[in-house]
């Protein structure tokens, strides 16, 4: 199979969908692998340590589209690739359709088939290709929360970590998932005192046996989450159903209801928000104010850090990416229920039924053992 590797186009998306040492894995397979030239840069990555890896470097984008049977990205493609896209082509990335109307048909229009990676999900509901970034962008959120909330900045003016004689900073983390936890650790290791959300029982058992003392797991409902909004200097959004679109726990009237200039660094906005105010931020505009409250919006958060991100991120999709290369998208996604969870358009035709669900498009929406 030919494999292909375009640079990022997203404003300020510096990882890149290969390694060196996924595309040697894939060539030791026996497959071609084309990758645009400079593709690796913002992650560290020489060409040359691609060429030394077996794979073919090419000009341009259009280059790598057009050879290639399997492109593997980071993120979804915008509107400038849309017309790159082949039908019968398999894109394997993040795709997070459920959050926009436009992306997924366009990928419908294209027949492309798209396996998503935010949604391969193991028999244990393991998300395996959503964690690595999820790890990510969860202990970044406490540090980009706590910059925004120096007063030059919008923010309350709180130093998170407190001094002797001040207290710290009270951060509210919605979600116990992979975001939450690791965003409540971080949190927690500047000496802030966290409160984390969950309806899942389980879940705050775990977090309770496993956080530190600064850390309080408390049931999620509206008298919670209330009371610990209206206390809140730091807010973290870290919801997540998979494929679906987020549920935009935090309305208007709770933001309404918190401390002037407190921060919400919302981790769900690449599903469409956990918060009702929230809007896709760039790194290059990261933030804006709405009812006195600063909201943190950057929807590819571990692109700033894009080097660590590749990598932790090639760590979990070349055993997956292999299977797919290997045995081609129908036999693999048949042998494997994870990839089959994966799978949200099939040659043009939708599979997943959460993103269905999103833009009442049921009638338009197939199971995938139903196509092959």
């Amino acid at each position: 199979m030919n494999i292909g590797c375009p640079s990022e186009i997203k404003n300020h998306e510096y990882r890149v969908g290969l390694t060196p040492a996924s595309v040697h894995t894939y060539v030791d397979n026996g497959h071609a692998v084309f990758i645009q030239k400079g593709a690796g840069q913002g992650s560290d990555i020489a060409d040359e340590e691609y060429i030394q890896a077996g794979a073919t470097i090419v000009p341009t984008a259009a280059d790598v589209w057009e050879q290639s049977d399997m492109i593997v990205k980071v993120k979804e493609p915008l509107p400038a690739e849309y017309p790159l896209m082949r039908p019968g082509q398999l894109v394997y990335t993040y795709f997070h359709f459920a959050a926009s109307h436009k992306l997924t048909r366009a990928c419908m229009d294209s027949k492309i088939t798209a396996l998503a990676y935010e949604t391969v999900q193991e028999d244990n509901g393991l998300l395996p290709l959503l964690k690595p970034m999820s790890e990510v962008a969860g202990r970044m959120a406490p540090l980009m929360g706590a910059f925004y909330l120096g007063r030059p900045k919008g923010g309350r003016g709180v130093l998170p970590t407190g001094v002797p004689g001040v207290l710290p900073a009270n951060v509210v983390v919605i979600g116990g998932g992979t975001v939450g936890a690791n965003a409540a650790r971080v949190a927690a290791g500047l000496g802030a005192r966290v409160t984390i959300l969950d309806i899942n029982h389980a879940t705050l058992e775990h977090l309770g046996n496993i956080m530190p003392a600064n850390v309080f797991p408390v049931y999620s409902d509206h008298i919670n989450l209330k009371r610990t909004l209206e206390r809140a200097d730091l807010v973290i959004g870290a919801v997540l159903i998979p494929g679906a679109k987020a549920p935009r726990l935090v309305t208007r009237s709770l933001l309404r209801s918190m401390r002037p200039g407190a921060v919400i660094v919302d981790v769900a906005i690449d599903q469409g928000g956990c918060t009702e105010t929230s809007v896709p931020t760039t790194h290059d505009d990261p933030v804006f104010e709405e009812e006195g409250i600063v909201h943190y919006c950057v929807s590819n958060m571990p692109g700033a850090y894009a080097r660590t991100s590749t990598f932790a991120l090639n760590n979990a999709t070349i055993r997956y990416g292999l299977q797919l290369a290997n045995k081609g998208v129908e036999k693999a996604c048949t042998e494997s229920r994870a990839l089959m969870r994966g799978l949200n358009i099939y040659k043009g035709t939708l599979t997943c039924e959460p993103v269905a669900e999103a833009f009442a498009m049921q009638k338009a929406c197939r199971l995938a053992g139903d196509l092959f």
